[in-house]
């Protein structure tokens, strides 16, 4: 672990954006990570694991351990594949709930630390710690002691960066990783920050990386030494404003704890390679059967419907559709994704797909739910409720793989991949 600290001497750059813009001036956000997750519970829970190199997923790697990492696995790797390269990794099979279960103790944690909690996903979030001094500590102390909590109550190894910003406190846990605690302090910075690879920035993806490359710029203290009107004529006046902003320290986003969900999703992983037409549907088709029974469950009905995709090349996609009315019935749901995934079809064609996912926003009480016209529909919409909550009511109690479509019957449905609660 590398302790990033020191005292001020002299006036800083979080100094003076302290005074023009009133940003937080001390280093006093924490962004915590769990290492390896899946792997580190599936290490936690089987002793015989422990100091091995470790695939969890079979077809796709979901999750590797560090000593795994260290022999060439990683995320996302096709499963076979990755069992050639280290033929000597315990290779196991995802258990969700397991999963959920430890997150939901760590966030216990996370929520008894601090006022303020930003949950990222199941496996790490944002910490607001300032003010604290005078009954947790100081933030070093803070995130030290968290760290020993998660460990001895979780039995699970966390990495802490605590910086005066949430991106810089995110870089700074990568850095730490594994199991470390690194601190920059507002006047180490730049020390800290300029010599990273440009890669280390929000957004900086394998296009922006050869544009930026192709102008000499290598390093994040080269972005933030290049001109703004230099980098707007090759990335854009958005994304050069963008990137100057955080190789300058500006990031005036405030931790902000969520209240309620405002979307419903889930999402599948599954190996590389080319996906027809049918098989991508029996995806769609088996995520839209989960998200939209959860929708019903939380009473909620949605305007807006989403598809994410992930690539072997790790770009994203997206696209979205805002509904004429809410819902909360499946068969319209899948409609709209179908409709989503046909003006993916040339993208999904072209490259590997290794992740698919659905989200349900622009949520509203499911007592919004309209009848449209003719009444014809209308009686058709009410037997899709009906069928709706007979398949519900029978998952509920004979379990989730009870019922399936047609389609899904020896299809792979990929790995589910778990999200926040809702």
């Amino acid at each position: 672990m590398t302790d990033i600290s020191g005292t001020n001497k002299g006036s800083s750059l979080a100094d003076s954006l302290a005074c023009e813009h009133g940003f937080v001036s001390t280093a006093s956000i924490l962004h915590a990570d769990l290492d390896a997750f899946y792997a580190s519970v599936e290490q936690r829970d089987d002793p015989a694991l422990r100091g091995r190199p470790v695939i969890v997923g079979g077809g796709v790697v979901l999750a590797a351990s560090y000593e795994a990492k260290a022999k060439g696995i990683y995320t996302t790797m096709n499963g076979r594949d990755a069992r050639r390269v280290c033929p000597e990794a315990a290779v196991v099979q995802p258990r969700m709930e397991a999963y959920s279960k430890a997150s939901k103790a760590v966030y216990e944690i996370f929520n008894d630390t601090a006022p303020v909690v930003e949950g990222i996903s199941i496996d790490e979030a944002f910490l607001d710690v300032a003010g604290m001094e005078h009954i947790g500590g100081t933030p070093p102390e803070i995130a030290a002691r968290l760290r020993s909590r998660v460990l001895a109550e979780a039995g699970l190894p966390i990495s802490v960066g605590v910086a005066r910003t949430k991106f810089l406190a995110k870089v700074a846990s990568g850095a730490s990783k594994p199991d470390g605690l690194l601190v920059v302090e507002p006047d180490r910075e730049a020390e800290f920050l300029h010599p990273l690879p440009i890669e280390a920035l929000w957004g900086v993806g394998k296009v922006t990386t050869a544009k930026l490359n192709g102008m000499g710029i290598r390093t994040v203290g080269d972005v933030a030494r290049t001109s703004r009107v230099r980098l707007a004529g090759v990335i854009g006046e958005s994304a050069a404003a963008h990137l100057l902003d955080l190789a300058n320290g500006r990031d005036p986003r405030p931790v902000s704890p969520r209240e309620r969900r405002k979307s419903i999703g889930a999402q599948s992983a599954f190996p590389r390679g080319s996906r027809d037409r049918s098989e991508v549907d029996s995806l769609a088709a088996a995520l839209v059967d989960r998200t939209a029974r959860r929708l019903r469950a939380a009473e909620r009905a949605c305007r807006t419907v989403s598809i994410g995709l992930r690539f072997g090349d790790f770009s994203r996609a997206s696209r979205a559709r805002t509904l004429a009315f809410p819902t909360d019935q499946t068969e319209t749901i899948l409609a709209a994704v179908r409709e989503l995934f046909d003006a993916s079809r040339e993208e999904i064609a072209e490259k590997d797909l290794t992740l698919i996912g659905i989200s349900l926003g622009n949520l509203e009480a499911a007592d919004t739910v309209q009848m449209e016209l003719p009444l014809s529909e209308n009686d058709r919409l009410v037997e899709n409720s009906a069928l709706d909550q007979a398949v519900d009511d029978v998952r509920a109690r004979f379990g989730e793989g009870v019922i399936k479509r047609a389609s899904m019957i020896d299809a792979d449905q990929g790995v589910p991949v778990p999200t926040l609660p809702d």
